[in-house]
Formats: C-alpha cells, sequence, structure tokens
C-alpha cells in the first residue's frame, strides 16, 4: 500500500504491507503531545543549541537525545523522529516492509532490496545515483539535510548530507549538525570540513555522503551506489 499522509507541517509519503494502520492518528496524536510540550516550553521549538534531557513524552525525549548527540537544537530532528516512532508503530502491527518519507527523512524496514534516489539541488548528481539497500530486519534511518533545498535551517552549502544510522532520529540531527559544516573557499573544502566533522559521530552512523556541486564524499559504509533516472528522486524509488 502505497498513500500520501498530510497533517500539519508532517508530509509523509507511506509504503508499507499493513492495511488499516491507523497511521494519521497515530501521528496525529505523537504531533499533539510534541505541540503541548513547545506550548509549555517555548525554548524547545527555537533553540539552535541542544537542550539538557528532560522529562517529557518520548517524541520529546527522542528529540533532546538526538539533538545533544548531534550538537544541535531538537527541532533538528523532528521528522526523523516522527518517521522512527512511525516505524515502530507498524512495526509493533507486524510489518516487515515499511518505508516512512517525512520529507526526505526515511525510516524503515524491509524485507527486500530497495533503492532510494538522491536529491541534491543543482548538483550534477541530482537524479543520476541512488542507494541500493539490502533487505534487513532491523530498522534504519536514512536522513539528508541540504543548505541549498528546502525551508530548514542550515549554516552550510551542502547540496546533501545523507546519513545512514540504525535510528532515524539522530541521523536526521546528524545530517543537520554535518551539512552546517559544509563550507570552504571551494567545494572541494567544503566537503572535507563536513567529513572532518562527520569523524566525530563515528559511533552513531553506518555511513555518510556529502556532496557539494561536483565534490563528493564518503566517510564509513554506505549502501551500493546504483544509476538513477534524472526524474527519479528521493520516495520516488522504492522496490526493485
Amino acid at each position: 500500500m502505497k498513500e500520501n499522509i498530510r497533517i500539519k507541517e508532517t508530509r509523509i509519503k507511506l509504503t508499507t504491507d499493513i492495511k488499516d494502520h491507523g497511521l494519521p492518528g497515530f501521528i496525529l496524536k505523537e504531533r499533539l503531545l510534541l505541540e503541548d510540550y513547545i506550548r509549555r516550553k517555548p525554548h524547545f521549538l527555537t533553540s539552535l543549541e541542544p537542550l539538557p534531557a528532560q522529562d517529557g513524552p518520548t517524541i520529546v525525549r527522542m528529540m533532546l537525545k538526538a539533538g545533544l548527540i548531534g550538537g544541535v537544537g531538537p527541532m533538528a530532528a523532528v521528522a526523523g523522529t516522527i518517521s522512527e516512532l512511525s516505524l515502530h508503530y507498524l512495526m509493533d502491527k507486524g510489518s516487515r516492509y515499511t518505508i516512512i518519507d517525512n520529507g526526505g527523512d526515511i525510516a524503515l524496514i524491509n524485507d527486500r532490496k530497495v533503492n532510494i534516489g538522491l536529491y541534491a539541488g543543482d548538483s550534477p548528481l541530482s537524479g543520476e545515483i541512488g542507494f541500493q539497500l539490502k533487505a534487513s530486519r532491523k530498522p534504519r534511518g536514512v536522513c539528508t539535510s541540504s543548505g541549498t533545498v528546502g525551508h530548514s535551517i542550515s549554516f552550510g552549502r551542502a547540496d546533501a548530507v545523507t546519513v545512514f544510522a540504525s535510528q532515524a532520529s539522530i541521523a536526521d540531527a546528524l545530517a543537520t549538525s554535518i551539512a552546517n559544516a559544509a563550507n570552504g573557499a571551494s567545494d572541494h573544502e567544503a566537503v572535507e570540513n563536513a567529513l572532518e566533522k562527520a569523524e566525530g559521530f563515528k559511533d552513531y552512523f553506518h555511513g555518510i555522503l556529502v556532496v557539494v556541486g561536483e565534490n563528493a564524499g564518503i566517510i564509513g559504509r554506505i549502501p551500493k551506489l546504483v544509476k538513477t533516472d534524472k526524474k527519479v528522486t528521493i520516495g520516488e524509488l522504492w522496490d526493485v
């Protein structure tokens, strides 16, 4: 089953083997918990720095933890956290194949190979390459941050920083943090600075791809790169 779910700022492309899943209601509940927390503690919404761990609903505690790991504000992890929570909700219903793409921040479990296309703005690599993920019984996160695409705050100029990790919440925060470091006198230097920043997070990711213009760099182990069609980008290329 494939469908789009839109709840306020949340924009999810869902592929799942679960019928009558009730995911929109679950997402709405989690969003209401987060919004209530922000009303009581508005600094949570605006902080660009990590905040100390606090009591709160699961969504808040996950975002705080991810922000502390990545050295960024908790809202940097909101999309990945919603994806991760939604994935576990469907896994509890027995799912073995679910892909939740929340604006490019993906949580998935897959019992077959999956291709995910790369969208990197005006970079020549955008839409030309993708990642082939092997089947896995364990949930994973694939999150992308950009300084040239989208409305999220970024202090760098990366066309794409894609992070592969066990948890989408942490992958989201790391992608933001590493993308912030993608600066320099040249595109090559920007990639090097981003990869240097990534070195400090080695305990929390499987692999990272950084793209700035025609330059790209990799740290750790990323899935197999595959050739894709220019028309195909993230969220539009799934099954092998």
